[in-house]
């Protein structure tokens, strides 16, 4: 007879989800993506922006100081005080229907004291020869670091030609090291925001950022009832003053005070003790407070529909998305981007982010502990020779002065002997 072989049902429901996931991914679509390999200078325009006054910044090609891998280059800002402005473009999409993702690597070698770290998404009809800080863009997202008040992420959208900065505070990370940046817009009009695949914010577009009026209002008729009673504590009128209680005086001699004796009464006069608070009054009598039985809480006015507000179900759309731009203003330079995405799974962002970023971080951190080591070597070599040159030209004065001295002693002996 033979035998049937039952195949395990995990194992069946796996293989299953990872052919869903895999066909997923290969159905994904991918609008730009960028990882700086060889020919990156074709598809991405410097911009002349500031170039006529002399602040327009250049970028570097390369891995940076530290990295977990030599060949895997983005572009980096090389000098300080300067402007700069790049982008790319793309065949022009609508998100309509559709999730929109955005990522983007970035590392900000320079211990950064102020500058940003984000990108633009740019829909059609710019000169990307002038792109710069006065160029409408769609949405901007990414790090921002100023001082210690502004560390955070920036996810600005822009609605009837407005500009709407999110209102939920976002911190991004502040070190020396490569961090993976992701915005997700959904059909849905909810939206997530994740730092190295890790999510950080979620919400939707109606509640975290103003693009439209509210959809309900506090109603403006509504007036708090006459026999709403607000007060949660009330006097106990069951309480009463003790007798004699207005009686105690606020100040009382000081027991412990004694008259000076050099004190003489007809030339300084009657001597009074001083006196000191009364540690037995207790102020004006009040009643004590106890629990109102009748107490309704706080009145607040009821919300109504709000009759200017509109529905737009295409709130989270940008229908003519075409290029993705980096427009900064550096203090420090040092800022490097890479591994950049636009598309609509974040299924296949994840991934691409697991490849790149996933693989490299551990070996760049030990890269940049060692670059950190070595950096404070060489430091403290420094501060040793130098504090040995201290000591040498300190003992070359002395040795200076005492020869000095001896010439005097010298001189003076002459003298002496002279007389």
């Amino acid at each position: 007879m033979a035998m049937i072989r039952r195949q395990n049902p995990t194992i069946l429901s796996l293989l299953f989800s990872l052919l869903l996931s895999l066909f997923a991914i290969a159905s994904s679509k991918v609008f730009f993506e960028e990882r700086f390999i060889d020919g990156w200078e074709e598809r991405w325009v410097k911009s002349e922006w500031k170039k006529d006054e002399n602040s327009a910044g250049e970028w570097n090609h390369t891995s940076g100081k530290w990295n977990g891998n030599p060949e895997d280059k983005g572009i980096q800002t090389s000098e300080d005080y300067r402007f700069y402005a790049i982008s790319a473009e793309f065949p022009e999409f609508s998100n309509k229907d559709n999730t929109l993702v955005f990522q983007f690597s970035v590392k900000h070698e320079q211990k950064l004291d102020c500058g940003g770290g984000y990108m633009k998404l740019i829909s059609g009809g710019i000169d990307q020869k002038k792109f710069g800080g006065d160029t409408p863009y769609s949405i901007m997202f990414g790090p921002d670091i100023c001082g210690y008040s502004t560390k955070k992420v920036h996810a600005i959208l822009k609605y009837n030609d407005t500009n709407q900065l999110i209102k939920k505070d976002v911190p991004c990370e502040t070190d020396q090291l490569t961090h993976l940046y992701t915005f997700i817009l959904r059909p849905d009009a909810t939206y997530s925001i994740l730092i190295d695949n890790q999510e950080k914010q979620t919400g939707s577009l109606y509640d975290d950022w103003d693009l439209l009026p509210p959809k309900q209002i506090k109603d403006p008729e509504a007036k708090k009832p006459e026999d709403w009673d607000d007060k949660e504590f009330i006097p106990d009128p069951e309480d009463k003053k003790p007798e004699g209680y207005d009686d105690i005086p606020k100040e009382i001699v000081d027991p412990e005070a004694k008259k000076p004796e050099d004190w003489d009464d007809e030339e300084d006069g009657e001597w009074t003790a001083p006196t000191i608070p009364n540690p037995e009054y207790k102020g004006p009598w009040k009643p004590k407070k106890i629990k109102n039985p009748n107490f309704k809480g706080k009145w607040k006015a009821p919300f109504i529909d709000n009759p200017d507000f509109k529905d737009d179900p295409d709130l989270y759309v940008y229908p003519k998305l075409k290029y993705v731009g980096i427009e900064l203003w550096q203090v420090k330079s040092g800022t490097l981007f890479d591994n950049v995405l636009v598309a609509d799974d974040p299924e296949y962002a994840k991934q691409l982010a697991e490849e790149t970023w996933g693989k490299q971080k551990d070996a760049e951190k030990s890269a940049f502990e060692e670059e950190e080591k070595k950096q404070a070597e060489e430091e403290a070599k420094n501060e040793s020779e130098s504090d040995a040159e201290d000591e040498e030209e300190s003992d070359a004065e002395e040795a200076e002065a005492d020869s000095e001295e001896a010439k005097a002693t010298s001189i003076d002996d002459i003298k002496h002997d002279e007389l």
